[in-house]
């Protein structure tokens, strides 16, 4: 009969492995440090903040200016001119520009049209564009277009933090799955451990032949080896993760051997990418920020097809000033006293304005194909992976029935060892093959948590808890 203390040790094998000491870090928590910290996410502001620049810029067109022209020239003691021209002018929403000027000259050479009354003269009026420029120009096209491109800035922010989070998520999943790994491979060491000690203590009481003790050895040796694998593939994966990991002033972090993943992540991913009820019913993908973006582009060019069409027409200028030498009474200001013009230029054929409308128009039919396109493709990717998750949960729900079936099926032959009925290489053979089936059930898992987060990646959603720390 074996001895006592292998039967003991044979039955007690399948037994956890108690835990050391560790801290845990969720998903939750690593994406936030990720969202706060990570240059690339900060990186992804600086397009924000471009094009709040480029308004601020286009929003300069309409800026009052001020402009100066002084001209001198004294030749052999003689002045021959000595001209001051002084012009304030406040450009508007619609082409039309108002202006005040005051006009100062004097001199031996002066062009008649020139002289102007010895205290000065002064001008306000208006100048109007009345075919080209006025509904729409160059100046109002760039402002809308600025703040055009500020939104599709927003939406293109969203999809460079979402692809820094998403790929964030999926070093985080393959660090579990090399935990996992790891683990188990450490819980079946145990076991190893066990067994060979306890056929090692039958032998020496002359109850076991010494192949038993060879069979069992290289068992234990095959899972330190295993082990030590998962050791350093653990190892490579948390020095991945810390690419991820920052503090303030760009302070890169590593992970230390005791901060472990959460083993629970399967059952919080959806609350933490917040997409559980998208699962069921992703809703409309108007709001989706890569068709938000294309959206936005296809307005500007719009915009642009706009001014195209206006450049066709006549450019025709009208201007008209009131002069008066006593600015301080407005009654000075009369219509007996005047200087009006108009200023009209019209190309014959019109081949670059024809030509410049034509190139725009294959830009936004570029685009409308474009937009067409994502909303389809985006279409057809969400219901997929959606099927692939649907598919992937019921897979994984078979493989968790099937490693706790290996478990029973282990300790039956473990119970049929003690009884005399089996051997050691069955139970070896057994624990095998619940080895492959659990290993296959953590790469199963990550398989579900990786189409999780592509689900996650592919919707982008605009009201994510951990994307939108903060609303734009």
């Amino acid at each position: 009969m074996k001895s006592l203390i292998f039967y003991i040790l044979v039955f007690i094998s399948g037994s956890l492995v108690a835990q050391e000491s560790s801290s845990v870090i969720t998903l939750s928590e690593y994406l936030s440090y990720v969202k706060k910290y990570h240059p690339i996410v900060k990186q992804a502001n600086l397009v924000l903040n471009e094009s709040e620049a480029k308004l601020l810029k286009s929003r300069g067109a309409f800026d009052p200016k001020l402009e100066v022209d002084y001209n001198r020239k004294t030749f052999k003691s003689k002045e021959y001119f000595d001209k001051l021209n002084a012009t304030f002018k406040i450009p508007t929403w619609y082409g039309i520009e108002f202006k005040a000027s005051f006009e100062e000259n004097e001199g031996l050479f002066l062009n008649p049209e020139a002289n102007v009354p010895n205290e000065g003269l002064y001008s306000a009026g208006v100048s109007i564009p009345v075919a080209r420029g006025l509904l729409i120009n160059s100046r109002m096209a760039v402002l809308k277009q600025s703040k055009l491109f500020l939104k599709q800035a927003k939406a293109d922010r969203q999809l460079l933090i979402n692809n820094i989070l998403y790929e964030a998520t999926l070093t985080y999943f393959k660090w579990l799955q090399s935990y996992n790994e790891k683990q188990a491979y450490k819980e079946f060491l145990t076991n190893a451990d066990i067994r060979f000690n306890g056929i090692k203590k039958s032998f020496e009481a002359g109850e076991a032949p010494a192949i038993d003790t060879l069979e069992a050895k290289i068992a234990l040796n095959n899972r330190k080896l295993n082990l030590e694998k998962a050791r350093i593939k653990l190892i490579k994966s948390a020095l991945e993760l810390s690419n991820y990991l920052w503090l303030n002033e760009d302070t890169p972090i590593e992970i230390k051997d005791n901060i472990i993943p959460d083993t629970n992540t399967l059952e919080t991913i959806g609350n933490t990418l917040n997409v559980s009820d998208v699962i069921i019913d992703y809703g409309d993908l108007n709001n989706h920020p890569k068709l938000k973006s294309l959206n936005y582009k296809l307005k500007g060019l719009n915009i642009e097809k706009r001014l195209k069409y206006n450049n066709l027409l006549p450019k025709i200028d009208l201007q008209y000033n009131f002069l008066s030498q006593t600015p301080e009474l407005l009654r000075s200001f009369s219509t007996s006293a005047y200087k009006s013009g108009v200023n009209i230029s019209f190309p014959l054929f019109l081949r670059k304005e024809r030509g410049d409308l034509k190139l725009t128009k294959l830009k936004v039919q570029d685009v409308q194909f474009e937009l067409k396109t994502t909303e389809i493709t985006l279409k057809n990717k969400i219901e997929a992976i959606k099927q692939e998750i649907l598919s992937l949960q019921q897979q994984n729900k078979l493989t968790s029935e099937i490693v706790e079936d290996y478990k029973t099926m282990l300790r039956a032959e473990e119970r049929k060892l003690f009884l005399g009925e089996s051997s050691l290489f069955l139970i070896n053979s057994r624990e095998s093959k619940l080895i492959d089936s659990k290993l296959k059930a953590i790469t199963l898992e990550n398989n579900l948590l990786n189409t999780t987060a592509s689900f996650f990646n592919i919707l982008a959603l605009s009201d994510d808890p951990i994307v939108n720390e903060k609303k734009d």
